[in-house]
């Protein structure tokens, strides 16, 4: 789990307002300080992540502090972010609060009690923040490898539609290299969708992925009969792969495992599908070795005899992948 910043950033052009906050408040907190909206910047830059609470003074040479915590609002919007400013200036905070750049807004000259009392509500808030976020990574993690399974069982049904009395074992050769390339979790996109409109959206992209598999056991009849399998796999791949010295190497992961890890709303393609239909409709399977640069060789050999295949294939396939796809042993 990642550390929660605990930080206050504090920005001010005067060298003795720096040096007396850093003073009062560092009981409370680690105190980084900058000295210009640009400096700032910086120093937002190289410590987001440590930083829990921005405070800038209004009135500096440049820019205000008011645009360097909208910046902050735009780039970095966990961080809390108050502003230090005149009892004269207090229109350009009110301004800023009603705006949603700043949490609150502190006048000058400060008050030891209600500073301190203000810097310490504003790290409880970014605590809880910080809680927050780590509890919405975690919930979409689980979301995002519940999706990778369901995915694996419904390429299972759409290639048994094939009705291929090995097919079980062409998709556990499929899965087996895609644990090999290190399957990631798909993306969900919960901005533009909700669970229902999710699983109508998996849904689809199923039935087109099977259309497609369906297309290219035609491509394949016409195509592929007679020729080197591997002369075929380099066809349908479309540029991704190629033939050196009678060996078939990858360049682009992608294509390999498009069914498992493509966004939902990312268009099925003939070349997303390619891999998967090559290894239902050719005879024997493959297995892929890592070469330098990131690229695959595709190895030739046998698929598994299915009366081989453990009873739990498939449940064993999806904790392989789920257990790489999120780091696991």
């Amino acid at each position: 789990m990642n550390k929660q910043p605990e930080k206050i950033l504090y920005v001010d052009d005067e060298a003795m307002a720096l040096k007396y906050f850093e003073r009062l408040v560092a009981p409370l907190a680690p105190v980084l300080t900058a000295s210009s909206v640009e400096a700032g910047k910086a120093m937002l830059a190289q410590h987001a992540d440590e930083i829990a609470v921005l405070v800038s003074d209004q009135r500096m040479p440049g820019a205000y502090g008011n645009e360097l915590l909208r910046y902050a609002h735009d780039h970095h919007p966990n961080i809390v972010r108050m502003l230090t400013t005149a009892y004269s200036e207090l229109g350009e905070a009110i301004e800023a609060i009603n705006s949603g750049h700043i949490y609150r807004y502190i006048t000058k000259p400060w008050d030891l009690e209600s500073l301190r009392a203000d810097l310490k509500n504003a790290l409880e808030l970014a605590s809880l923040r910080s809680e927050r976020d780590a509890l919405l990574r975690e919930k979409l993690m689980v979301r995002q490898q519940q999706l990778l399974a369901e995915r694996t069982t419904q390429l299972a049904v759409a290639c048994a539609g094939f009705v291929r009395p090995d097919h079980a074992a062409r998709v556990e050769s499929f899965l087996h290299a895609a644990s090999v390339l290190g399957c990631r979790p798909p993306r969900i996109d919960w901005h533009s969708m909700d669970h229902a409109d999710l699983m109508q959206a998996e849904t689809l992209r199923s039935i087109a992925i099977g259309t497609e598999l369906a297309a290219w056991g035609r491509w394949f009849s016409d195509q592929g009969t007679g020729r080197p399998p591997l002369a075929v796999l380099d066809e349908a791949l479309a540029g991704a792969a190629e033939i050196h010295e009678g060996r078939l190497i990858v360049r682009d992961r992608a294509p390999l495992v498009w069914p498992l890890e493509a966004p939902t709303a990312e268009p099925v393609t003939a070349a997303g599908t390619a891999w998967l239909a090559w290894l239902l409709w050719t005879d024997g399977g493959a297995t892929l070795q890592p070469q330098d640069g990131g690229r695959w060789l595709v190895v030739p050999g046998p698929l598994p005899a299915p009366d081989n295949l453990r009873r739990d294939w498939m449940a064993a396939a999806i904790e392989r992948i789920g257990q790489q796809a999120t780091g696991g042993a």
